[in-house]
């Protein structure tokens, strides 16, 4: 049986599981049904976990919000979702109460220690409003919930928008063949199947957000297989190592810049803890640069997995670490259970090697709409496929590469250029920490390239420097027309830099965005 584990504190999942259903019988009295929403906005929490349980029980959506909106775009999300109720940590209440809709039932959980202590929380405001219903005592008024097993339908994810508002991706209800269908194609990616079949323990850490897609999904998995889960509250990467070696951590799910930033740990540091428990690893999200995942797999052994897919397809694509630096680059190998095409301008499938739009789709699972907005669906449908708005190609052996976000693509006087081609060559300029390339207004090309450069702690560079450099590899045109320095570049918490922050101060005013 599964323990969830957050600090100092450990509760058995059938301990939970009993509290979910009181809160489920909650929820009921509230008005809560089969395909309703319930509003999530916490940290990484035991409770976060309770939650999704009960909201599952009923057959309603769990939609996560992620805490760092501003009161603005939570109403949006609050309004757009459709949400009946919002389960809150009690410090996030103050910002966004103006926001919240009238119509929404409120319930407050107590900012718990260990998120009080890794964000600094104040004491005054950890403790639920005296004017709001706290969620432990509205517990206590409730029975366990007795209801005909529904198959969850799971959550409601907000994709952050590269422009305008986000789109919420909801799945359609799961038939109980389709639930299965993807307990085994993700028991496969997580790595967990191999491990379940030898009977060995499995005790996985949750380190990124779970408001994100992918962490949320990674938790509630384990969970369902008996794993053990150790929240980590807030990204921190000595507190990573302590914590894997502390509770022998087998598996994880991470993102790139987690890689960026154990890296950068003192050697004295990534000597002290030991993480040979460590057996699977597996990442996606965003690009992963080869010089470091080559030190990862360097410094952990060829354990680092990696996987491709999106909210909209999920898991398409798969590599192991043998595969990986075989076909260095890659993001994997076209699994079984999907179909990827790579599409042209007309809507037909290019032959291997060529570069155009990928479309994909997992077969066997559910299919999906944007909550609200069933126009953006249809414009997202290829053929039955998914555009997931990445752009790439398939090598002849079947692994697929990508090349760049198609909304990030630059046209300059008619000339498609990848920011991610030469984001990929800034990583490697001596001095360089990080970078972020996109188009920007010009008057004679349409656009123009530009990039913004955080370098390395005591360094510094000039703009002619970045240029002279980039102009020795790679064709004048794709040569960052302006350059920009800056101490820290925006992200968002799955670790994909903010592009759209840099990017719209410099379309401000004016009636096209390309």
């Amino acid at each position: 049986m599964s323990t969830i584990i957050c600090g100092e504190r450990r509760v058995s999942l059938e301990r939970l599981t009993e509290s979910a259903a009181k809160a489920a019988a909650g929820l009921k009295s509230l008005g809560v049904d089969r395909g309703d929403r319930v509003a999530l906005l916490m940290r990484n929490d035991i409770a976060f976990v309770e939650a999704s349980l009960a909201v599952g029980m009923l057959g309603a959506y769990s939609t996560p919000i992620n805490w760092h909106y501003t009161p603005a775009e939570a109403q949006y999300l609050f309004e757009n979702s459709g949400a009946k109720v919002l389960i809150i940590h009690a410090d996030l209440i103050e910002p966004i109460r103006k926001a919240i809709p009238t119509n929404v039932h409120v319930l407050v959980i107590e900012t718990p220690p260990e998120v009080s202590a890794a964000y600094g929380i104040a004491k005054e405001i950890r403790a639920t409003p005296p004017d709001m219903t706290d969620w432990n005592r509205w517990l206590d008024g409730f029975a366990p919930y007795e209801c005909e097993k529904l198959e969850t339908p799971g959550s409601i994810i907000y994709t952050s928008g590269t422009t305008g508002h986000p789109k919420g991706v909801a799945r359609t209800p799961p038939t109980p063949e389709q639930t299965a269908f993807l307990m085994r194609v993700h028991g496969r990616g997580f790595g967990f199947t191999s491990f379940l079949e030898a009977g060995r323990k499995i005790v996985v850490a949750i380190c990124g957000p779970m408001y994100h897609a992918a962490p949320l999904a990674y938790c509630m998995m384990a969970a369902r297989v008996g794993a053990d889960v150790v929240l980590q509250t807030r990204f921190d990467p000595e507190e990573l190592l302590a914590l894997i070696e502390r509770h022998s951590v087998t598996h994880m799910s991470m993102v790139p810049i987690m890689f960026n930033r154990l890296q950068r740990l003192p050697d004295a540091v990534k000597r002290k803890y030991h993480v040979s428990s460590l057996s699977y690893v597996v990442h996606n999200a965003a690009p992963c640069s080869p010089a470091v995942k080559r030190a990862m797999l360097d410094w952990w052994g060829p354990i680092i997995h990696e996987s491709y897919g999106s909210t909209e397809t999920n898991l398409v694509a798969f590599c192991t670490p043998e595969e990986w630096l075989s076909y260095p680059g890659t993001v994997g190998r076209i699994i079984p259970d999907a179909v990827v095409r790579i599409l042209g301008a007309d809507g037909k499938e290019l032959p291997a090697g060529q570069i155009g739009e990928i479309a994909a789709r997992q077969i066997g699972g559910p299919d999906f709409t944007y909550h609200g907005d069933e126009a953006k669906r249809r414009a997202a449908d290829r053929d039955g496929l998914i555009a997931t708005g990445d752009i790439g190609y398939v090598d002849p052996d079947g692994f697929l590469y990508l090349c760049d976000r198609a909304s990030h693509m630059i046209i300059s006087g008619g000339v498609n250029i990848y920011p991610a081609e030469i984001e990929a060559e800034l990583h490697k300029m001596p001095g360089v920490e990080d970078c972020a390339v996109f188009g920007i207004p010009d008057e004679e090309f349409g656009e123009a390239v530009c990039a913004f450069v955080q370098p390395q702690i005591g360094k510094t560079l000039a703009a002619r420097d970045v240029q002279s450099y980039l102009r020795e590899r790679l064709a004048g045109f794709k040569v960052p027309k302006r350059v920009e320095f800056t101490e820290l570049l925006p992200r968002e918490d799955s670790g994909k830099i903010f592009k759209r922050k840099l990017r719209d101060p410099f379309w401000e005013g004016l009636d096209r965005r390309i």
